[in-house]
């Protein structure tokens, strides 16, 4: 029983430690993408990806990009922009460069994992929307198309519902004056603080089980099954097997970097993380909203051509970065030790901290936790989302 207990409390103590040395760069990624979203109008995305052009799909990544990472809020805006007549696999592709392409997700993959990785994270997100737009083109059927578009409309609940109707960006005036505005203020810290609602749970979950994997997993384990014995194989083997091991572990977005280091730190390839870590939107949670949103065809459609763009993805970023000399050849991800000293990071978590106090407290004037409780709930017919309108700023 002591030995249980212990182990629980080193876990704790793991989780802990990597929360805390991370949690400005959390802060910091998510304030730029409120700031992003507050001047950036969601009402025009379909407008903008009428087709699968490959300047509607860089305009797709693009708006991604600027999106949140959630990757629930970012599977039902995607739904929301394709019934509003988006093109379906500009939506995909919106999806998922909203998760893979945005500023948080590459300053914790920096401090984490390092620099390389988060390189190949973009240059991977950028190649797996071209192999699933080029995949989408050979085998999506128009009448799959019809099908998905028909469930749809009929409007199922997945989650994260309200969270990706909300639009409370500001377009007037210069980029300065929509920031600094009063409305422009209250949108950043409404943005800011129903990100983080929408994404605590996996960040805590990821690490978690980031904590336990590193505390009881022994690294034998990791080096068999990643086939670490044969270095060619587990080259391929890593790209394959990457989405799978994200499958299983249920955490998505950000939430799986802590699991990427821990899983290099065991021996997985530098492909099988990046393919890992796209693979935050074919979670077993996300494959059912897709069931719901879409259909049963449609979702086996996403899981195979999704899967293969993200094992190819892994593989062409482990070859190119390889042959350029940029994949590390010390595995040194940060897996922390169960204790907190006062240092840099101590003085930017503090520094952070009150940034993130006063986009709360403002959120928390303006009407934050009444449009906090819509976050879940569909919004109603023929309404766009909560709206941008408060009672004070």
């Amino acid at each position: 029983m002591t030995t249980v207990l212990a182990g629980i409390g080193h876990a704790l103590g793991f989780a802990f430690a990597m929360l805390w040395e991370i949690l400005w760069a959390l802060i910091l990624g998510f304030a730029l993408s409120g700031v992003v979203q507050a001047v950036v109008s969601k009402r025009q995305m379909s407008r903008l990806l009428p087709d699968d052009s490959p300047r509607t799909l860089a305009i797709a990544c693009a708006l991604g990009a600027a999106s949140s990472s959630c990757s629930y809020a970012a599977v039902a805006l995607a739904r929301s922009i394709f019934r509003k007549g988006a093109n379906f696999t500009a939506a995909m592709a919106f999806e998922f460069a909203s998760t893979n392409l945005v500023v948080e997700l590459s300053i914790i993959m920096i401090l984490v994992l390092g620099w390389p990785f988060a390189a190949a994270e973009f240059f991977g997100g950028l190649s797996m929307v071209a192999i699933l737009a080029l995949l989408f083109r050979a085998f999506l059927r128009r009448e799959l198309v019809e099908e998905a578009r028909r469930q749809a409309d009929r409007g199922l609940v997945g989650s994260m519902e309200g969270h990706a109707e909300m639009d409370m960006s500001v377009t007037e005036g210069t980029l300065w004056q929509r920031i600094t505005s009063a409305r422009g203020f209250t949108a950043i810290s409404h943005y800011f603080v129903m990100d983080w609602v929408a994404v605590w749970r996996d960040v805590a979950g990821g690490l978690l089980l980031a904590g336990a994997l590193a505390a009881w997993v022994p690294e034998r384990f990791w080096q068999s099954f990643f086939l670490v014995g044969h270095p060619l194989v587990a080259m391929i083997w890593g790209p394959l097997v990457g989405p799978f091991v994200a499958m299983l572990s249920f955490v998505c977005s950000i939430g799986n970097v802590p699991l990427a280091a821990v899983l290099w730190n065991g021996g997985i390839s530098f492909g099988g993380v990046i393919s890992f870590i796209f693979a935050d939107l074919i979670v077993l949670p996300i494959l059912n909203i897709y069931r719901k949103y879409y259909g049963m065809r449609m979702t086996w459609f996403l899981l195979w051509t999704s899967y293969v763009s993200m094992a190819l993805a892994g593989l062409a970023v482990e070859l190119l970065f390889l042959a350029l000399g940029f994949v590390p050849s010390q595995r040194q991800a940060i897996v922390m030790e169960p204790h907190v000293t006062f240092n840099y990071t101590t003085v930017l978590n503090l520094v952070f901290f009150a940034l993130a106090a006063v986009l709360v407290v403002q959120f928390m004037r303006t009407g934050g936790p009444r449009m906090l409780r819509m976050m879940n709930q569909p919004a109603p017919p023929g309404h766009g989302g909560p709206s941008h309108h408060h009672g004070r700023s």
